[in-house]
């Protein structure tokens, strides 16, 4: 309890609830008789103190140590943790005349079950086999089959805006991921943080006696708090998981990830050439939950297991990509009328869904060249070996669970996607989708062939081409990022659980939202929505159970979610009672906001209307025949808007990546180190993108010439690094591996004290310019080169700036291997930054995106 008062001082103060005096009447007189210490203190927690003069409830169990007095009591569940009893024991002069007393433990109610959240990344409704894609899908097969399939679940179309509503119950806008954090822009919406007033389900079945875990994707942390300085209440350690094994951000490298366990930066890759981050986090979930079963057979666990497979970079081994050789020969158009066939004989869609037409802006398979199909069926394929993959490590820890005897006694939700597919691969697919966030959207064919045969491998970050994307969201319109059609919202869920769900292969229909699976969690174990949570009032969970969906009777239950909104980037849509309103996206989302968007974001957008009682798929538009339904729909848009933190709406992508938010670098020109540094964050580490920028380093070379790392930011993907190789000075510029520039001394450094440097000065004003480079040793020029163009917007993900060493992928696979630590000593490293060089335009964008992010 977060209160400083006598054991005496909450007596007195309950007798005064008992007897129904004010609460401040209670306060003001233990304050009088000087039993309070901080009254401020003790009014913030009062609402705990309720629990003394609550009735009971079954929400939870205390059950005390065996031979302690009282083996079990029950308490309210409603206020975490609850307040700690007085001593039990008693305590006299001598231990041999005492008697000993164990403070309590919290379990959860009898019978609560276990609980195993799977949810895989950027695969939408017609991906898995179990919906009826052409991907093979077994483990989640085995979850149906045992289970149910949900044909009517919703996400938010985008990925941490999803994750944050599936772990909280609450809409994205509610708890500040109306956006990615790499794009939040501090609105109440759109902060990305994630409130103690919005307690995860981590925090709350943690406080209900559960071991919990999580495995996997954090896109749930502000991108600023991604580092050693944390602060670390936004990791998953700080919101209820009492182990964390993964990625922070977006995406991570597969072959070789940016990886954490719970805050260490940890690299269980080196020295493995067959390592792949997919069978590495199967195996530590499994080795995970064997510990906890060794250690507590009794104490239930939730593992949150959320592999990064399917989003890019597409890399599975080699095997997985390898079945599916000739698989995708037949095309995108041939496949989705496969899939579409497939979903009417699984009965996942009704028999009078109609496939939604395809789009004009992307080519029919017949129109292609040669080369053209040879190139995207290998994208399809390595997507479908890296999808297929991923679900059968889920499959290996599922085995794991009914292994160790729990699957008849463990809820599994298997989640496909937490948005449609994605789009972000632009219409041509890319080797690497660091090219496409740079704004590079047409990649000429001829340049992928060369990484046909290596497309997957750890030389290569790649991506399909969108018209994949598209067919793979059969039978919708859209895909990911669009949130106002189901292309990008709708998903495909399997749940099961033996011991309560008898409709073993049962579909249900229900209208249901990511929102939805917290409570459903929550009635399964038996335990209430808190109303407080370490002594913070709790935001309202806003998703219903959808555990009345488990009993047969109900298969046909009208839903217990009746209105729903949806929101990305200004495209929007509002369910209520089988009918959806949708905006018409002004532009596809896989031109990554590169053209000019509508400014009147509330009159300029076109509206459809859908009867979903009768139209599945959103075929047929009825804006035009039923303007007043579609006018009801758009009032109450406005409604839940105001409601949930949506407001003020916004369709900027690129300005809202160069918003100013928190940040460690922020304002500062000049960065100094010295010795070894590995692991900074690339939002805490020197900007130099569009500007001019020295780098300076003393260093002392070694009689053998000191080869190693200096510094380096990014990798094989792109970035930079400087270092000395032979004993000569190198910087190497990787242009998003099209092209990489090169500076290098002609003589080897002697032993002893240089001063290196890297001066580059900027073509601007504009993103993305060139620039010359002049590399000095003792202010001495030896070498100077010009770049033709530089990365524009981003320069790295998952990659870190590292000091003194490089120790992921490297900016030059030819130059060195990893690790490459610097052999001498580096006394002080330096960047100086000039300003950022920016056109007119650009820097009224900027302005305007700077206006709007301080705003409020």
């Amino acid at each position: 309890m977060s209160i400083c008062l006598e054991c005496r001082s909450a007596n007195v103060l309950a007798a005064h609830l008992r007897s129904r005096t004010s609460l401040t009447q209670a306060i003001q007189l233990l304050h009088r008789r000087r039993r309070i210490v901080n009254t401020s203190a003790l009014l913030l927690s009062a609402a705990t103190l309720t629990i003394l003069t609550t009735v009971p409830t079954l929400a939870q169990q205390t059950t005390g140590t065996p031979g302690s007095p009282g083996a079990t009591t029950t308490i309210d569940g409603k206020y975490l943790p609850p307040p700690p009893p007085k001593f039990g024991g008693e305590i006299n002069l001598q231990a041999d005349q005492s008697k000993p007393y164990w403070q309590p433990q919290v379990v959860p109610p009898k019978g609560a079950p276990n609980v195993l959240l799977i949810m895989t990344d950027d695969q939408g409704y017609g991906v898995s086999g179990t919906f009826g894609g052409v991907i093979p899908t077994p483990a989640m097969d085995r979850i149906a089959n045992a289970g149910l399939r949900y044909t009517q679940i919703h996400s938010t179309s985008l990925c941490s805006p999803s994750r944050a509503a599936l772990i909280t119950g609450r809409n994205h806008h509610s708890v500040g991921f109306g956006i990615i954090s790499e794009q939040s822009t501090g609105y109440p919406g759109y902060d990305s943080v994630i409130g103690p007033d919005n307690a995860t389900i981590g925090n709350i079945l943690k406080q209900n006696g559960y071991a919990t875990s999580w495995f996997g994707k954090n896109h749930n942390t502000p991108s600023y708090q991604i580092s050693a300085a944390g602060p670390f209440e936004q990791w998953p350690s700080g919101m209820g998981f009492d182990y964390f094994y993964g990625f922070m951000g977006g995406e991570t490298d597969q072959w070789n990830p940016w990886l954490y366990q719970n805050t260490t930066q940890i690299f269980p890759f080196t020295g493995k050439p067959d390592y792949n981050l997919i069978t590495d986090m199967a195996d530590e979930a499994i080795s995970h939950m064997r510990k906890l079963n060794a250690s507590a057979p009794d104490k239930p666990f939730l593992v949150y297991y959320v592999p990064g497979g399917s989003h890019s970079p597409h890399q599975p081994k080699k095997e997985w990509s390898d079945k599916f050789k000739g698989k995708f020969d037949m095309g995108w158009n041939a496949m989705r009328e496969q899939i579409f066939a497939n979903q009417k004989r699984l009965g996942v869609i009704p028999a009078n869904a109609q496939l939604t037409p395809w789009p004009d802006e992307l080519p029919k398979w017949d129109t292609l060249s040669a080369d053209e199909k040879k190139l995207f069926a290998r994208q399809a394929e390595v997507f479908a070996g890296y999808t297929a993959y991923t679900d059968h490590e889920i499959g290996r820890v599922i085995q794991a669970v009914e292994d160790m005897g729990k699957l008849d006694n463990t809820l599994i939700i298997y989640i496909s996607g937490d948005n449609g597919t994605s789009a972000e691969g632009t219409t041509r697919g890319t080797f690497n989708q660091y090219t496409a966030y740079n704004g590079i959207l047409d990649l000429p064919i001829a340049e992928q062939m060369k990484h046909y045969d290596a497309w997957g491998s750890a030389t290569t970050y790649p991506h399909m081409s969108v018209a994949w994307s598209w067919a793979f969201d059969t039978p919708f319109k859209w895909t990911k990022q669009v949130a106002s059609h189901f292309g990008g919202t709708r998903q495909g869920m399997a749940i099961s659980w033996p011991a309560r769900i008898k409709d073993a292969g049962g579909i249900r229909t229900q209208f249901h939202h990511f929102i939805d699976i917290v409570p459903t969690i929550l009635e399964a174990a038996g335990i209430p929505a808190p109303l407080m949570v370490n002594g913070i009032a709790q935001k309202p969970i806003e998703g219903v159970s959808m555990a009345y969906t488990f009993d047969k009777a109900n298969a046909n239950a009208p839903s217990t979610r009746t209105t729903q909104y949806f929101e990305m980037f200004a495209n929007r849509a509002l369910y209520h009672d089988g009918w959806i309103a949708t905006t018409t996206p002004p532009a596809p989302p896989w031109l990554l906001g590169t053209v000019k968007l509508p400014t009147d974001i509330v009159n300029g957008y076109k509206w459809e209307l859908y009867n979903l009682t009768e139209d599945y798929s959103e075929y047929n538009d009825l804006a035009a025949t039923r303007p007043d339904k579609l006018r009801e729909l758009q009032e109450l848009f406005l409604v839940e808007a105001t409601k949930y933190n949506v407001l003020p709406l916004d369709n900027s992508v690129l300005q809202r990546v160069v918003t100013p938010r928190p940040s460690a670098t922020a304002g500062r020109s000049t960065f100094d180190y010295s010795g070894e540094l590995s692991g900074v964050p690339y939002s805490d580490a020197p900007d130099i993108l569009n500007k001019s920028y020295t780098i300076t380093a003393e260093v002392d070379v070694p009689q053998n010439g000191g080869d190693g790392m200096i510094v380096t930011m990014g990798g094989r993907f792109g970035g930079y690094g400087l270092y000395l190789l032979k004993g000569k000075p190198v910087f190497t510029y990787n242009f998003l591996d099209l092209e990489r520039f090169r500076w290098e001394g002609q003589q080897a450094l002697t032993p002893g004290k240089h001063i290196i440097a890297f001066d580059f000065k900027y073509d601007g004003p504009g993103f993305g310019k060139g620039g010359t480079g002049v590399l000095k040793v003792d202010d001495k020029d030896v070498a100077t080169n010009t770049l033709l163009h530089t990365a524009p917007f981003l320069l790295t993900i998952d990659e870190t700036f590292d000091v003194g060493v490089d120790s992921r992928t490297s900016v030059d696979d030819k130059d060195y291997q990893l690790p490459f630590r610097l052999e001498g000593k580096l006394n002080k490293l330096t960047f100086k930054l000039g300003p950022v060089q920016l056109t007119a335009d650009e820097q009224r964008a900027i302005q305007h995106a700077r206006a709007s992010a301080t705003h409020n």
